[in-house]
């Protein structure tokens, strides 16, 4: 199936937006406009924490981390980082006035699992202090399942965690092998029942498909571990290559070919049947579970336009139509913050145009769609004409909704573009 596929993995929480610098000189005020701050507690509240380590570097990793000789002689260290996050934390409170308490909070990285039980319960209560949690709250930490143990998931699930994302990638080993990933293949199997074992209400695996060398019977094989291990939710995302990571190097090099957009269609299909055969439903493109309850209540915060306060160095941050990231490195981040600055290293403010953008994209990518009062008269006619060409559901745009039909998943950047007529 030829295709252009938009399942990929998504940016961070929040990605640099497009067209703007993040290595905008430091000194971006803290403040935030009045306007940013009207209805803040309304909309869903969340708190994301960016751990920055790792103890190695995936070969397709671009993400914002350092492993041990990557921060060697900057003075960055874990505790450091956490003395800083603290700081960060009470500025936000101060910025927000009277914050509201966290609705989701979202631990990422990175290597969280890095921090060990007492210190991602270290993490919780900071934001706790500064923030507190909303009734109900959803917590979650992101793990790989080499640096975690039945005395983690019980640590954690003691200290307020409630939902764990296990980073598996795949079951096999070759396609391991090639994305650098050191846990044995069963690893992740055994980490998923013993979060469930230690109290962890919910349990996500991710999965990484099309890599170079993977075979249906490889990706079936890792369907079949993930259903396994009795998980309640499940990421999957097409493998990209990034510039400057040793993935692109080999593939450059004519090491390794390179991902297939057919191929990785054709993988998104498979994953799509075996996880709706289990009872698994989408909900986001790239995302399935197991009921509604089970969803990430933190992610639907970013596609659904909520605010959320990213602390942590690189982490980004948006309120009330403000957008901004802090600096990049640790040992910067933490200097910033104990010399009583913000960390922050660049901000805009979304028009409305920008705002509207962001929703049709955002909303579009939801298997409950995008209302089609939101479209203009153009975007209205774009999507008559997607709903034509089998690419969104003919039943639901007669009840009002632009909702991606399979097909329509496959294409969702096109379906995007047509709405916005860009």
């Amino acid at each position: 199936m030829t295709s252009e596929l938009a399942v990929s993995t998504p940016a961070p929480p929040a990605a640099p937006p497009a067209g703007v610098s993040v290595g905008v000189s430091v000194g971006v005020s803290a403040a935030l406009p009045d306007a940013a701050l009207v209805g803040l507690g309304d909309r869903p509240f969340g708190v994301y924490v960016h751990v920055p380590f790792c103890a190695v570097r995936c070969g397709y990793c671009d993400f914002n981390t350092y492993t041990p000789s990557e921060l060697a002689g900057s003075g960055a260290s874990p505790s450091g980082w956490l003395d800083a996050l603290r700081a960060e934390l009470e500025l936000a409170a101060s910025v927000l006035g009277t914050p509201p308490a966290a609705d989701t909070v979202f631990v990422g990285g990175g290597t969280p699992s890095l921090l060990g039980a007492d210190g991602l319960a270290s993490v919780l209560a900071a934001v706790r202090g500064s923030f507190g949690l909303a009734a109900g709250a959803e917590v979650t930490t992101e793990a790989n399942p080499e640096s975690t143990s039945p005395e983690f998931f019980a640590g954690i699930a003691s200290a307020g965690y409630t939902r764990v994302s296990l980073g598996m990638q795949s079951a096999a080993p070759g396609v391991l092998a090639t994305l650098d990933r050191r846990h044995t293949p069963g690893r992740p199997v055994a980490a998923a029942r013993e979060a469930r074992a230690g109290g962890i209400a919910q349990v996500s695996m991710d999965l990484i498909y099309a890599t170079p060398g993977e075979t249906d019977d490889d990706l079936r094989g890792s369907l079949d571990a993930v259903l396994s291990a009795g998980v309640d939710h499940v990421s999957a995302y097409s493998l990209i290559v990034e510039d400057g990571t040793a993935l692109a190097r080999k593939i450059r090099r004519g090491e390794l070919a390179a991902p297939d957009d057919d191929v990785a269609a054709d993988r998104y299909e498979l994953i799509d049947d075996a996880l709706s055969a289990a009872g698994m439903d989408w909900y986001e493109v790239s995302n399935w579970a197991s009921a509604e309850s089970t969803r990430c209540r933190h992610n639907l915060g970013y596609w659904r336009d909520g605010d959320w306060w990213g602390a942590g160095p690189g982490a980004h941050s948006h309120v009330g139509g403000v957008r901004w990231w802090n600096v990049k490195h640790p040992a910067r981040y933490a200097a910033l913050l104990a010399g009583g600055g913000s960390p922050a290293a660049g901000r805009e403010e979304l028009t409305e145009a920008e705002r509207h953008e962001e929703r049709v994209m955002l909303g579009l990518r939801l298997a409950d769609g995008l209302a089609v009062g939101a479209l203009d008269d153009a975007g209205r006619a774009a999507a008559e004409r997607a709903a034509a060409d089998g690419l969104l559901s003919v039943e639901s745009l007669r009840a009002g909704r632009a909702v991606l039909t399979g097909r329509g998943r496959l294409l969702a950047d096109a379906v995007v573009r047509g709405l916005l007529g860009v």
